[in-house]
């Protein structure tokens, strides 16, 4: 499967696209994002955290995501999750969990495709 690779400064701005429209909808609840997506607020900003190698906390990449602190946003706008909510949202990252990790057996099939174990040694190893 090929894929159209997204130019980084269209990717960057889409990014912010989305980050703006999820500041605008404090009534879409993270609960809710994960149940029907596998991701929140939070994961964009763990995601940038991780990205940042190091140069921007957890804490610091999820207040660039909500626009204020994440203990301010969950004061304002944040209910209590629903029974349903949270059944729907560990169904969801179950889900994600299996998907990674039907991607990863399919790189290392991939990988064990591209180097079998019966290749001959390299002529340039040592003793040969």
């Amino acid at each position: 499967m090929t894929t159209t690779p997204i130019d980084d400064r269209l990717a960057a701005a889409a990014f912010h696209r989305l980050v703006e429209h999820l500041r605008l909808r404090t009534d879409v609840q993270n609960v809710d994002l994960m149940g029907a997506a596998g991701f929140c607020r939070n994961c964009l900003g763990d995601w940038v955290s991780e990205a940042s190698d190091g140069a921007l906390s957890r804490d610091q990449a999820r207040e660039a995501i909500y626009g204020m602190p994440q203990s301010e946003w969950k004061a304002r706008h944040q209910e209590p999750a629903t029974p349903e909510q949270l059944s729907r949202m560990e169904t969801s990252v179950a889900l994600n969990a299996r998907l990674r990790a039907e991607r990863e057996a399919r790189l290392d099939e991939a990988l064990e495709d591209s180097f079998p174990a019966s290749d001959p040694p390299a002529m340039s190893e040592p003793g040969r």
